[in-house]
């Protein structure tokens, strides 16, 4: 179950899979499975035609009059889809955005049969020749391969209506838990779901599970097939911190359910893969030894535990972790661990191997150690009452103490004690066990995760600000950093950050570089650098005028729509704390300078800015503290959206405060 290599391939499956979304996602018109009905093109209302505006929404560029999908899985081995899709084109953009078509396959899936054309106002037809449909490799990894067929539409101009199908051929796959998909990135006046079920599931009923949309109904159609429709969505408008898709989304899911499966839900699951980890948490005496020479010394539970997961994340090489050295050749030659022993002799294995081993040696000394399933709530909340395959994986380890679980992830890199990927945090945890167990696992409030930031600068006569800078990311911050640098060259790095600079503040230069602890476990990540940015302050006569938080100048409001769809959806609480020391330009004196005021939102959120001078007041010192998610409050719901918005566009005005310095009488 957790083999190097079947773990590799996952990997790779699941790598190609994010970026065949991407893909689809990133196009207009392709945006996972459509369909067709036939091996003719159907004819065309004249109405459609002649129409002007779209229907569903007013101010779409282009509009789809039908999206078909008609899935076959009544055959022994092969799954087939076919797709057809038919859309009316309004304006200029619409045509640049529905001009070119990739349509993206992994291996193991065969396209057949592309067609398409463009019909134009006046009736005449212009068809893409097969020619014209070229196939190219997107990316591979491994022996796993991304392809696309692509095809541009000849003759495009507003009014145009272009349609194309073709068949998808999955070979040894089922409808079973298919993803349809109903709202796209186009507003569609008819979207169809054809679907003949499986044969080998004889005696079960199907059924289609509804997420964030009324529930579409199945009905009879000949030749086994089933019908389901819904008219006039309108298309998916992604938001800024908007929850997961797939939890905003209007999609739903084809279940072949049994009465078993129904009634016994994420329960069956805890519990198959308790007893299917068992071998491989075995302790021995190997495992005993090496426990006791751990804790030897600790006197708390959380010492204990603290000193076994230092061990394993230190201790034993993760092959898991891209920052390894290891190649594919080496991890094809590694043997299986098979029990924990397996692991402590080697001193090298996979994530989960690293994470069942702390699981053997904390029971060696006394604990009660479980594997937990958790959720991603990166990819969509949990609901535990809807049993979706996949939405649970082996994830980390939960272990009793006193009265509570803990949870831990030695396994991946970058987490420190005490913390999850951000994506794990506040989610419901399966603790597998011959019963299993429901859980919570904390949220890490906002001082877990601290963007600290300091800066010694001297400001010029002429506006010119230069100096040194420190920024140090901790808890969620310092692992995206990590996780986002870790595969970069260090010439890479550099550039990243100076891009980063550079987009708020157009005329920095960034010298003496230093990037620490990109890939250390524990020590925060930390950025050094030399900066000089030229017309920093504004002269006007004998005043400067200057914005003092360093850090903020030429960041934009956080929201800037006056509504909102979607709830706010922040991934984790965090703090920020900056300390800003300026000397200022020889003949010039603060201005009457005044701090802006506090900024409350009880315990969610706090900000609060402090500035003062150096005695002889040619040095001025500005601190600002700000945290936001105090409370677990990272979810805000539509009906709040007013109020969030104006806490942050007035921490976004306070942070655009300027002040003013004012040249100095001559004394000659």
């Amino acid at each position: 179950m957790h083999s190097i290599t079947s773990l590799k391939r996952n990997s790779q499956l699941i790598l190609l899979g994010l970026i065949l979304l991407l893909v689809v996602a990133g196009s207009s018109v392709v945006s996972n499975r459509v369909a067709a009905g036939g091996d003719e093109w159907r004819p065309i209302d004249p109405s459609d035609l002649a129409l002007r505006a779209p229907l569903v929404e007013p101010d779409a560029d282009a509009e789809a009059i039908f999206w078909d999908v008609r899935i076959d899985d009544g055959g022994e081995n092969d799954l087939v889809m076919s797709h057809y899709i038919r859309i009316k084109v309004f304006t200029q953009l619409g045509c640049e955005k529905n001009s070119k078509i990739d349509i993206p396959y992994l291996s193991g899936t065969k396209i057949k049969e592309v067609a398409a054309r463009t019909v134009r106002a006046d009736g005449s037809i212009a068809e893409v020749a097969k020619e014209d449909v070229a196939e190219r490799v997107i990316v591979k990894v491994g022996d796993v391969k991304l392809r696309v067929k692509t095809f541009a539409f000849p003759r495009l101009e507003p009014g145009v209506i272009i349609e194309y199908k073709w068949k998808e051929v999955i070979s040894s796959a089922s409808a079973n838990h298919m993803r349809l998909q109903f709202q796209r990135d186009i507003p569609i006046q008819s979207i169809t779901y054809h679907l003949k079920p499986s044969a080998n599931f004889s005696g079960a009923t199907f059924d289609m599970r509804p997420f964030n949309m009324a529930k579409p109904e199945f009905e009879k159609e000949k030749n086994g097939f089933f019908v389901a429709t819904v008219k006039n969505m309108p298309a998916f408008h992604a938001e800024h911190l908007m929850p997961p898709e797939d939890s905003v989304r209007s999609w739903a899911m084809i279940n072949y359910n049994r009465i078993l499966t129904s009634l016994l839900g994420y329960n069956a699951l805890g519990s198959e893969v308790y007893y299917g980890y068992q071998p491989f948490l075995k302790v021995d005496d190997d495992i005993k030894r090496k426990a006791a020479e751990i804790v030897a010394g600790a006197t708390t539970p959380e010492e204990k535990l603290e000193r076994i997961f230092t061990f394993c994340r230190t201790g034993i090489k993760n092959t898991s972790d891209s920052t390894s050295g290891f190649t594919a050749e080496d991890l094809e030659k590694m043997k299986e661990n098979k029990k924990p022993a397996d692991t402590l002799k080697r001193g090298v294995g996979p994530a989960i191997d690293i994470d069942l081993l702390f699981a053997a040696l904390a029971n060696a000394v006394g604990f009660d150690a479980h594997v937990t399933l958790l959720p991603d709530r990166s990819k969509t909340f949990f609901d535990r009452r809807v049993v979706i395959p996949g939405a649970l994986r082996p994830s980390n380890i939960a272990v009793k103490v006193g009265e509570q679980w803990k949870f831990f992830d030695p396994g991946y890199h970058y987490v420190i004690p005490g913390m999850l990927r951000w994506q794990e945090e506040g989610v419901e945890a399966l603790i597998t066990a011959p019963t299993p167990i429901w859980a919570k696992t904390p949220l890490s409030p906002p001082e877990k995760s601290v963007e600290r930031r300091t800066a010694n600068l001297r400001l010029d006569e002429n506006g010119t600000i230069e100096g040194d800078v420190t920024v140090e990311y901790t808890g969620h911050l310092a692992v995206e950093r990590k996780a986002f640098n870790d595969d970069d060259s260090p010439n890479r790095r550099e550039e990243t950050l100076k891009e980063a600079v550079k987009r708020r503040l157009s005329t920095a230069e960034l010298s003496n570089i230093v990037i620490e602890n990109v890939t250390d476990p524990a020590k925060p990540f930390v950025y050094k650098y030399h900066i000089r940015v030229t017309d920093y302050a504004q002269r006007t006569g004998k005043r400067l005028f200057l914005q003092p938080a360093f850090f903020e100048k030429g960041i934009s409001p956080l929201f800037v729509a006056g509504t909102r769809r979607y709830p706010i959806y922040f991934h984790y609480p965090w703090s920020e704390k900056d300390t800003v020391t300026i000397a200022l330009p020889k003949g010039y004196a603060l201005d009457s300078p005044d701090a802006p005021a506090p900024i409350a939102a009880g315990v969610v959120s706090q900000y609060n800015v402090r500035m003062q001078a150096s005695t002889d007041g040619e040095i001025m010192i500005y601190h600002r503290d700000f945290f936001f998610g105090g409370n677990d409050s990272i979810f805000i719901p539509v009906e709040s959206y007013s109020e969030v918005k104006r806490l942050f566009d007035m921490i976004n005005k306070s942070d655009n405060h300027t002040i003013t310095l004012k040249q100095k009488a001559s004394t000659n």
